[in-house]
Formats: C-alpha cells, sequence, structure tokens
C-alpha cells in the first residue's frame, strides 16, 4: 500500500538554498557591525528556524539583537536572496510520477510561506503541489511539528497514511511528534548520523529513490 499523502521540506530537499541563505545571514551580521563567518561555517543554519540560529551567531552578548538581524536577513532575501538558489537533479521527475500515482503532495517548510511561494512558482513546482504550508513572518509555525499538525488537521490527513521527507533532525522529530513515518535524504544539509539519530524511519541518497519507497512503501 502506497502512502497517500508525503509532505515535502523545501531547503536541503527540493531546492538548495546555500548561497541565497549563507549571504542574507552574512549581510545581517555586517549590518550590525558583528563578525561575518565564512559561508561554510553557517551551513548549520539551513533548514532550523533563523531567530534561533542568529541568537547563537550573536552570542549571550549581542543575543538582543538576533530579532534586527532577522529584519536585515530579510531585506535582503526578500530582493535578491531566495532566487541565488537552485533545484537539485532530479527533483520533478521524482515529483511528477508520485502525483500522477495519486500520492497527495503537500510542502512543509519552516521558511515563512511568503518567500516558499515565490521559491516553488521561479522553480515551476507548484503545480506538483496539493497544498503549500509554512511558517507566519510572526514565527507561527516555524517549528516544524506544529506545521505537521497543523496539515494534518487542515487536510484532515491520518498520520499512519502519511510520510515526511526531509533533510534535517526537525523534520524526523516533527514527523515523529505526530506519529508520521520520515525519509531523510542524503543530499541536504543534515547527514546520515544527524538523520538516524533523530530517528528517521529511512534515508535516501537520491531523489529517484523516493519513487519508488513512497509508492510502494
Amino acid at each position: 500500500m502506497m502512502y497517500q499523502s508525503a509532505l515535502f521540506d523545501l531547503d536541503g530537499t527540493l531546492t538548495n538554498p546555500f548561497l541565497g541563505i549563507t549571504r542574507c545571514i552574512q549581510h545581517a551580521l555586517r549590518e550590525l557591525d558583528r563578525p561575518v563567518p565564512h559561508a561554510d561555517e553557517l551551513k548549520w543554519c539551513i533548514g532550523p528556524p533563523l531567530l534561533p540560529s542568529f541568537r547563537i551567531l550573536l552570542g549571550d552578548e549581542h543575543s538582543h539583537l538576533a530579532e534586527q538581524a532577522l529584519v536585515k536577513y530579510r531585506e535582503r532575501f526578500a530582493t535578491v536572496g531566495l532566487l541565488e538558489n537552485e533545484l537539485y537533479p532530479d527533483i520533478k521527475e521524482t515529483l511528477a510520477p508520485l502525483k500522477d500515482s495519486g500520492c497527495k503532495l503537500f510542502l512543509a517548510t519552516a521558511k515563512p510561506i511568503v518567500f516558499a511561494r515565490r521559491i516553488m512558482q521561479h522553480f515551476e513546482l507548484t503545480g506538483f503541489f496539493e497544498g503549500l504550508y509554512g511558517s507566519e513572518l510572526d514565527g507561527t509555525r516555524s517549528n516544524k511539528a506544529d506545521l505537521i499538525q497543523y496539515i494534518l488537521e487542515e487536510r484532515s490527513i491520518s498520520p499512519e497514511t502519511a510520510v515526511m521527507v526531509g533533510d534535517r533532525d526537525q523534520d524526523v522529530t516533527g514527523a515523529i511528534a505526530n506519529h508520521l513515518d520520515c525519509i531523510g535524504v542524503l543530499w541536504g544539509y543534515g547527514g546520515r548520523e544527524e538523520l538516524e539519530t533523530a530517528g528517521a524511519s529511512r534515508w535516501v541518497h537520491r531523489p529517484s529513490e523516493l519513487t519508488e519507497i513512497i509508492g510502494l512503501r
């Protein structure tokens, strides 16, 4: 029996947002006259909500600047950063047969939905999905467990018929909190150890593997 619904993360799962996210973080820190890490040192920020990440980056002494940093980040991201992004190979070739099989696909991203919609439209992914869900700019549903719960309730989805697909531990723990299976993807930013430790049901190396796993269960 196949899954009836599949929830997909965005950053690190469907698209690679490395340049946009890291450059916008650097911009925000530079604007606040704080030390600016090299882009490779900011990979851990891709996926989780940004406000807590800025508190860590700023340190205890300057953590009160985190909200200002987020504003500076969004100023650049909204105009430039969201399209400093690229689609992972074979994503469309994976989503198309899943949709055709009757599995309903939903976007489940911690990214503000106002940005996520633009990214999905830019890469022509919107048509594969029954619905796009993300956080609000005020932080509502930035926690993955809250977001997944909201989608399940909004769409009347039974957890045992659905699966979460993502690259970070938040995707896994959010799924587990809502009694969903979770497939971890290894082309993103979490890595096998992070996903396995969080409790992922299984993991895949290539998008094409998702077609078989989700379709055949």
